[in-house]
């Protein structure tokens, strides 16, 4: 047993209370085999791919647990039907993004972004939703909403369950939906944030929800981010920006945006709604400036600026528009100018962290 054991070691069954969410599969197995727990972020997958990169996932983990996210927002249509969505977006936006288009002058894409696939949707929801459930994966987190229709199913199926929260007016939602953890997400973090920084926020998230463990994220890239998580009451952590830069996620990366998260400070980075039409961060780039100027429209609430942006995001990505690449990442990039594998990064962290907590005593 390390210094970094904690009480949700031993609830998953895991070396270090270090959690790692990517959206590569190779990436997820090895945060998972270097002792954490490897967290799939599959909610722009169709839930037969949910179902098939899940198996591929247990076969390259084993016994060892590992977790799948969703996001299932309140609010979202009721069917899979883009020509619904299309017919209420404004000409000024499609103006706009046309305008995009022309001046960095992007090819079409071959086929729609991955924004695009299909429309975030009650009937998708319903039907990932099953896709988790029929699979035999250790955690099921949430990452904006939290049904309790769907938690209290995965419960029943020896699943253990988390919510993403990044206030502590979100507290009384989460817990009445009955998950077992509470990943802590301050503003520091990469992707889908809120307005509260992680030293303000996870220390009044642990006071809130009573027994049930809690993870710090946002801006964890350390070991003494780890160490200082702990301090804060947290019993482990949820990463996710550390790993954009390993070797086995770009693997599939353009070599561009690669140079581009190699060499970003923890000042490049943006918040945004005009990947989605919720915040998210990501490197500042020609696509977050554009929308940052002053003839800019107002991005449109999800899913309408999914599918305002979806199939350009994909052209920009599939044709390696550089000056248009972008990725969601934290502030904790700043701390990550090499490319190295899963398990050297890991190593890291837990020899970083054991130094700190040992010079605390």
């Amino acid at each position: 047993m390390t210094i970094l054991h904690t009480p949700v070691c031993d609830q998953f069954g895991i070396t270090y209370p270090i959690f790692g969410f990517a959206h590569d599969i190779a990436t997820v197995a090895a945060i998972t085999n270097a002792g954490g727990l490897g967290v799939y972020g599959a909610t722009r997958r169709f839930p037969h791919e949910i179902t098939e990169e899940l198996a591929e996932l247990r076969s390259l983990v084993g016994d060892r647990p590992f977790g799948v996210d969703l996001v299932l927002p309140d609010g979202m249509p009721e069917h899979d039907n883009r020509a619904a969505i299309e017919a209420h977006i404004p000409d000024e936006h499609r103006t706009f993004v046309a305008g995009i288009v022309e001046k960095y002058k992007v090819p079409e894409p071959s086929g729609p972004g991955m924004r695009t696939r299909f429309i975030r949707s009650a009937e998708i929801e319903s039907q990932q939703l099953e896709a988790v459930m029929a699979s035999d994966v250790d955690l099921f987190a949430c990452g904006i909403g939290a049904p309790r229709a769907a938690v209290d199913q995965a419960a029943s199926l020896g699943k253990s369950t988390a919510a993403l929260i990044g206030s502590p007016r979100h507290v009384r939602k989460a817990l009445a939906s009955g998950v077992d953890l509470i990943v802590a997400q301050g503003y520091d973090a990469g992707a889908h944030t809120g307005p509260i920084g992680t030293f303000t926020l996870v220390p009044q998230i642990v006071d809130a929800v009573g027994d049930i463990g809690v993870l710090a994220a946002g801006g964890v890239a350390t070991g003494r981010h780890v160490a200082a998580s702990l301090a804060m009451g947290a019993q482990g952590v949820w990463t996710g920006t550390i790993w954009l830069t390993s070797t086995e996620h770009t693997a599939h990366m353009a070599p561009a945006l690669v140079d581009k998260l190699l060499s970003a400070t923890s000042a490049d980075t943006v918040v945004t709604r005009s990947e989605s039409g919720k915040t998210f961060r990501q490197i500042r780039s020609a696509w977050s400036d554009e929308w940052d100027q002053p003839n800019a429209p107002a991005p449109l609430k999800m899913p309408y600026q999914d599918v305002l942006v979806g199939d350009l995001l994909g052209a920009i990505d599939e044709h390696e528009v550089e000056p248009l690449l972008h990725s969601g990442a934290g502030q904790g990039i700043g701390y990550h100018q090499d490319v190295k594998p899963v398990a050297e990064l890991m190593d890291a962290l837990v020899e970083d962290a054991t130094k700190a907590l040992e010079r605390l005593g």
